[in-house]
């Protein structure tokens, strides 16, 4: 089992996602710098939070065009795991690999914040070990983190059980006060067609030990590293 960490120019929670899974999850991980034309060798590859080449033009479009991510792309396509946490996911939208896209906040602000997420599906690689409907508290900084999409992918991720978290309040109610940037359906991470492809806006790899506040971001690490064990 390995772990590949991207780095994008503009990165700044690739050296937070590698610490997790090194130090906390104990886990092999490389970093992967972002020129790098082949990720063989790697089970899960991380696309980390940041300002990948500065957000010039749009959040995500241009790392979608860096060289590392035709590589990505083809370890996708094999079946193999790969998740997109806030500027990650942004970059996994915009390059296809996950529908809709994230826009501006609803409040045309920067928000940095705990916040409750409900797990909507348990039985996947990425939240197998959290029960359905239980809630996780991890922080979120973003200015371009509403997720959007069109009537059609909406009805696909309900019916496909691909919304894997939503935003919601501390008991699990979906109220406006507790949407931080306006989602549609309070969408906060999806998964693709074959659930190997995750990407989510809150930081896990930020709420992975007590002493931050939350160790609750844990549970999606625990459980991709008991999907590779028992793969």
């Amino acid at each position: 089992m390995k772990f590949g960490v991207v780095q994008f120019p503009g990165s700044n929670c690739d050296q937070d996602a590698y610490f997790v899974l090194r130090d906390v999850m104990r886990v092999p991980v490389e970093y992967i710098w972002h020129q790098t034309t082949s990720v063989k060798g790697f089970d899960c590859i991380v696309l980390p939070g940041g300002f990948s080449y500065g957000d010039y033009l749009r959040t995500g479009a241009i790392a979608r065009f860096s060289p590392v991510m035709e590589a990505v792309q083809e370890h996708a396509a094999r079946g193999k795991y790969l998740i997109g946490i806030c500027n990650g996911f942004q970059i996994l939208c915009e390059s296809g690999l996950l529908p809709g896209a994230l826009v501006r906040n609803e409040g045309l602000k920067f928000v940095c914040k705990f916040v409750h997420l409900r797990v909507e599906n348990s039985d996947t690689p990425w939240t197998c070990e959290a029960k359905e409907g239980q809630i996780l508290r991890i922080p979120i900084a973003h200015g371009e983190g509403r997720y959007v999409a069109d009537e059609e992918t909406l009805a696909e991720l309900t019916g496909s059980r691909r919304i894997l978290v939503r935003y919601c309040d501390a008991e699990g109610r979906y109220t406006p006060g507790s949407n931080p940037n306006g989602s549609v359906n309070h969408i906060a991470g999806i998964a693709n067609e074959t659930f190997n492809v995750f990407g989510l806006m809150p930081h896990p790899e930020r709420a992975s030990e007590k002493i931050l506040g939350s160790a609750d971001g844990r549970i999606l690490f625990e459980s991709i590293i008991k999907t590779l064990r028992s793969g």
